[in-house]
């Protein structure tokens, strides 16, 4: 079977294209053969790693991904083969990503894609959606499972609306019932958060974002999804209601400065997020809500629904994990079989 892989870290060179033996499903294990791979920050960040370093198997990149089962290992139940899926968390403490044709993984991490649901979709859920999907429950007053209406009478305000975790906040926080206004940095990032379903959009380069947000929302905002929050740290104080929950699932910089005195007087939470080791539960609860929101329609990708699509062949891995260093905008799929159901780039 053809897979990329990669026997040190390092920069996108290390990444090669080759023939592998094809991997079997043991007990508790699915075979899944891979439509379409997600390319996310998180996949090229572990490529790099901290150099060159010689690695004791090869590894084989990119954690999210869909395709269709075609081997169910023993003692695996709800899981047939022929069954479309989605995939999670594939590379996490494991050599086999989704950069491959075809990839064994515990049963947990195969997910049934609704009817409807296409391959793209399917591939652009993982980790960006989970991340939301945590960041939007760690509210106190919010359920540990989305739901429609779960977050309504909330406001919600996602930095960076356009990115992929920020798209997918949007997304999901307006499928539970919230307003949410989104910040982005120029009007094409606008239209793509407008598009995601954002009720308002803030250009942070065109108007004092504070004033703007606090016009929107007099009663300040109750979740706020963060991208940056070195740089966002007084406009979130600012802006935030009382019992705010702050997110963050990323900074440029590695340390952040929180004003104490002001966060104390509104008893604000900061709640910082890495999927990869939430609790079971936790995890468990976001992949059924993200499974039923893509059910309903709600996780839509495509320039149409505020997430534009740049595709990849398999041998072009390499290209498109330097695509998404280099600050792309939408989301990188690897077409990695080109055979098999997907939908236009509107689904």
């Amino acid at each position: 079977m053809k897979a990329v892989t990669y026997s040190s870290t390092g920069p996108s060179d290390v990444l090669t294209l080759g023939e592998r033996e094809e991997p079997h499903a043991g007990p508790g294990e699915v075979r899944v053969r891979i439509h379409v791979s997600g390319v996310n920050p998180t996949d090229w960040k572990a490529r790099l790693g901290s150099g060159r370093t010689e690695l004791p198997v090869p590894h084989v990149p990119n954690q999210d991904g869909a395709g269709v089962v075609d081997e169910v290992g023993d003692g695996v139940d709800g899981v047939t083969v022929g069954d479309r899926v989605w995939v999670w968390d594939a590379a996490y403490k494991r050599p086999d990503g989704t950069a491959q044709e075809l990839v064994v993984l515990p049963a947990r991490q195969a997910v049934a894609l609704p009817d409807g649901v296409s391959f793209d979709v399917g591939a652009s859920l993982g980790i960006p959606a989970l991340t939301a999907h945590r960041a939007l429950t760690s509210y106190d007053y919010a359920p540990r499972e989305l739901a429609p209406g779960s977050l309504s009478g909330r406001t919600v305000l996602v930095a960076g609306g356009a990115g992929a975790v920020g798209h997918a906040a949007i997304q999901l926080a307006v499928w539970a019932g919230a307003t949410v206004i989104s910040t982005v940095s120029g009007p094409a990032k606008a239209e793509l958060a407008r598009a995601a379903g954002a009720h308002h959009v803030v250009n942070y380069r065109d108007e004092d974002a504070a004033t703007a947000i606090g016009a929107l929302a007099p009663r300040g905002v109750d979740i706020i999804v963060e991208v940056s929050p070195s740089a966002n740290a007084d406009l979130n104080i600012r802006v935030s209601a009382v019992d705010a929950t702050i997110s963050i699932y990323a900074d440029a910089l590695p340390q952040v400065e929180i004003p104490v005195r002001p966060s104390m007087a509104k008893n604000l939470r900061y709640q910082f997020v890495l999927t990869y080791t939430t609790p079971t539960d936790v995890k468990d609860a976001a992949v059924r809500a993200v499974t039923r929101a893509g059910g309903d329609g709600a996780l839509g990708v495509g320039t149409d629904n505020g997430l534009t699509i740049t595709r990849f062949a398999l041998a072009e891995t390499a290209a498109a994990h330097d695509a998404v260093e280099n600050g792309l905008v939408g989301k990188a799929l690897i077409d990695v079989t080109e055979s098999g159901w997907r939908p236009t780039d509107a689904s």
